[in-house]
């Protein structure tokens, strides 16, 4: 996947006119690399990281005609419209391997929710080394095979890839299947002779006054 960028010159608060152009400011950086600063087509940016997300490699292409492996590490957006507001790019090195944490999705329905259990999600996603072109985009996990308390996925049920390790103990717990809790009933205060007798006896400050008494 290409993704264009120019490179940018506004800085700061200056870059609301990007955006107002239809662009995001990115910065791109690399170990042993000068940061350089880039602007790239919001529309463009989106087709790309609704496929790649920030776990598939991209190519960055320049105005030079450079082609430069990327990962999307970072994309900030204005918290209330979503904005995109900007981007991060790791320019990496094919033949080094480095760190990054993969997406897990889940798939299917666990019969254990039919059943009236809680199936707990532990973990969203699995932090992992590898090359680059062989970090996966996500790990795959099927809930269907849920079905009584007790019963769980861990890290060491994935599907092994051979270039690609994990960074999470084997035995950590993916998702799990838990007995649900039943509702806590608070019940009403039983009425005691002596608490019906404070309730129902008037305060001697608001007594109403007798025929024979003064007014």
């Amino acid at each position: 996947m290409d993704l264009f960028v120019r490179t940018r010159n506004i800085l700061g608060k200056k870059t609301k006119s990007l955006r107002n152009e239809g662009l995001i400011p990115a910065e791109l950086f690399g170990r042993g690399l000068k940061n350089r600063h880039l602007s790239v087509g919001t529309k463009e940016f989106k087709k790309i990281y609704e496929k790649a997300g920030e776990h598939t490699l991209v190519s960055v292409v320049t105005e030079e005609g450079e082609k430069l492996p990327v990962l999307i590490t970072e994309v900030t957006r204005e918290p209330i419209s979503e904005q995109l507001l900007s981007i991060d790019l790791h320019q990496v090195r094919m033949d080094e391997k480095i760190q990054a944490k993969v997406p897990i999705e889940f798939s299917g329905i666990a019969p254990a929710i039919k059943n009236g259990f809680v199936v707990v999600n532990v973990l969203n996603e699995i932090e992992i080394e590898a090359l680059p072109n062989h970090i996966p985009q996500k790990f795959e996990v099927d809930l269907s095979i849920l079905e009584s308390p007790g019963q769980g996925i861990y890290v060491k049920d994935l599907k092994k890839i051979k270039e690609v390790k994990l960074l999470v103990p084997e035995e950590a717990v993916i998702v799990t299947v838990t007995e649900k809790k039943a509702e806590e009933v608070i019940a009403p205060p039983v009425a005691t002779e002596e608490t019906a007798a404070t309730t129902t006896e008037t305060p001697a400050s608001e007594e109403k006054p007798s025929a024979n008494s003064p007014l």
